[in-house]
């Protein structure tokens, strides 16, 4: 099921002029931008000898091996073998494609099924033209997809992982909040956290007002409204988009996709701000056992405080889910 999904690869600002290479659910792929700039994906993996495409370099509409310099283009197809310039290569002589398309400032791959985006995770967001848009990342984690968006869902690590910063060890008290299914996914609402700095931000501690949005199973999205006083902004509301490349089962690329007004915060300072939190999640994401998020309820204890982490697991396990489970 996990190659029907799109999945992002790579922060389309990364890829330019030269071949890039990425790993999808242990699959190589090869990324490149024909001569227009539309993205490609293919496997990394010349069908001559099989060389890595991404060690070679993209001439015009063509991408040309390293090795003995054939050249495909942009269907996948042979279209040039030096060593004998006057053969045409057949209709097998072609590169296994992938679908691609970009949006929300990532390049995303499926890698079996068609290139209509139309079921591509939403970020309501990225259509509001008032907000500015940064990408920050990637981060590479030793840990499973699945783990990576339990962590972005629980609010109760906040006062411990995240002390002084969006949460307080005297204020760890987590309130009940509403957990509720939805067409493709659930959304949990009227959760509540005291922070000390809830974002880049903010001028001072406040309550802030979360909610969580899952509609796909490597990827999540949050939407945090601190009290008004606390932050220099009118209206202040921002969302943050969470959305993990399986690289393997025990092993993530991970994009924060984050949208908010404009204000005196800089691009780095708010990269840096996401960097911080992140930087303070990944060593204790990386210890946990298994990497691989267990599904079997009895497996690891459960409480009240944890229901939005239950509902993932067992959404997981409703669309059968294999990729970075157990």
């Amino acid at each position: 099921m996990e190659k029907t999904l799109w999945h992002p690869v790579a922060a389309s600002a990364d890829l330019a002029q030269q071949p890039l290479a990425a790993t999808l659910l242990e699959q190589p792929v090869v990324l490149w931008r024909d001569a227009a700039g539309t993205a490609h994906a293919w496997a990394d993996q010349c069908p001559h000898r099989g060389a890595r495409l991404s060690l070679g370099r993209v001439c015009g509409d063509r991408l040309e091996c390293p090795y003995h310099g054939w050249q495909f283009a942009a269907s996948g197809q042979c279209v040039h073998v030096p060593a004998l310039p006057d053969f045409s290569p057949p209709a097998t002589h072609v590169v296994r494609r992938f679908a691609a398309c970009e949006r929300y400032g990532l390049v995303w791959v499926r890698l079996q099924g068609s290139a209509d985006p139309h079921d591509l995770v939403p970020f309501a967001a990225e259509a509001d033209s008032r907000l500015r848009k940064i990408i920050c990342g990637p981060f590479d984690v030793a840990t499973s997809a699945p783990r990576l968006v339990e962590n972005f869902l629980d609010m109760a690590h906040f006062a411990f992982v995240h002390e002084g910063w969006l949460g307080s060890r005297g204020a760890a008290s987590i309130d009940d909040y509403r957990v509720d299914s939805t067409p493709n996914g659930f959304v949990a609402t009227q959760c509540k956290a005291w922070q000390p700095q809830s974002s880049a931000h903010a001028t001072a501690p406040a309550q802030v007002e979360y909610s969580y949005t899952v509609e796909a199973p490597y990827a999540a999205v949050l939407t945090k409204v601190p009290e008004a006083s606390s932050v220099a902004l009118a209206d202040y509301r921002e969302a943050i988009g969470m959305f993990i490349c399986p690289v393997g089962p025990e092993q993530s690329r991970v994009w924060f996709r984050l949208a908010g007004p404009d204000g005196p915060a800089s691009d780095d300072k708010l990269r840096a701000f996401q960097q911080t939190i992140f930087a303070q999640d990944q060593p204790v994401l990386e210890s946990q056992s298994p990497k691989r998020l267990p599904l079997d309820p009895r497996a690891e204890l459960h409480t009240a405080a944890d229901k939005a982490s239950a509902a993932y697991r067992r959404y997981l396990k409703h669309l059968g889910i294999t990729f970075g489970v157990c």
